[in-house]
């Protein structure tokens, strides 16, 4: 399956098993590069002085390294563990754990298509991972925009099976953001007023907007979205047209963004 190249960029995250310690430093497999091996120097294994490596590892330990340095032509790839904060190496880990997740709903579709593994992954993982920077993010996209996944595709023989597999396996990604409206309006009618304003509103996307009651004159606009900048369109265009609404019948309103 090669989906990566053949080695890693320097200053790239990677993951790896410890096959071998040494008293200067760690031997390691790199499982997303066909299982090439990279070197840890016992320098780059901790900040600070280490007296004993295998107090920080030990064989067989998953770990995630960042690549120091990449001589091709000697084959030799220099990792560094201390170069890294918890927050990189849990996104390194979550990202990893995504893509062989990816890898087993990729066996689902080439089974679909009647294919093997190797032949789906060549004939469209290239292409996916250069669209969408992963597999995952594929599948992702796939769940929750299958027009845009077809498109970006090309309607491909393989999409339909690809989107089912996705649709059946993935639930798409979202952010939900909020906002409040103060709107009001003095006249005998105004309840009416405000109610259309509202309505006026959730309609801009049904699926997508939610007005709930705060307290009066404030109503709390939710958007939930697969993408935030699709959530602030949304949101900003709910809001435009409550504001448009009750300034129209005679009424006021306000918009703060949470």
């Amino acid at each position: 399956m090669p989906l990566r190249p053949e080695f890693p960029e320097e200053g790239e995250l990677v993951i790896g098993t410890v096959t071998s310690i040494r008293n200067f430093g760690a031997f390691v497999k790199l499982d997303e590069f066909a299982d090439r091996e990279a070197f840890i120097h016992l320098s780059e294994v901790a900040a600070g002085w280490v007296k004993y490596i295998r107090d920080h590892v030990r064989e067989g330990q998953k770990l995630v390294a960042r690549v120091l340095r990449v001589d091709a032509a000697k084959g030799q790839i220099d990792l560094s563990l201390k170069r890294i904060n918890d927050h990189q190496r849990r996104e390194k880990v979550q990202a990893w754990k995504n893509e062989q997740r990816a890898l087993r709903l990729v066996g689902e579709v080439a089974k679909a298509l009647g294919v093997k593994v190797d032949e789906a992954v060549d004939l469209f993982g290239p292409k996916l991972i250069e669209t969408y920077g992963s597999l995952f993010a594929a599948f992702e996209v796939a769940s929750a925009d299958p027009k845009r996944f077809q498109k970006e595709t090309e309607k491909s023989p393989w999409s339909t099976a690809f989107l089912k597999v996705a649709r059946e396996n993935i639930v798409p990604p979202h952010v939900t953001i909020l906002g409040t409206l103060e709107i009001s309006d003095p006249a005998p009618d105004g309840l009416t007023h405000i109610k259309a304003a509202l309505l006026a509103a959730e309609k801009v996307d049904p699926d997508r907007v939610d007005v709930q009651y705060v307290g009066a004159p404030r109503y709390r606009i939710r958007v939930q979205a697969s993408q935030y900048k699709q959530a602030e369109e949304t949101l900003k265009r709910a809001t435009d047209a409550a504001l448009k609404a009750i300034k129209a019948s005679g009424g006021e309103g306000t918009f703060a963004r949470a």
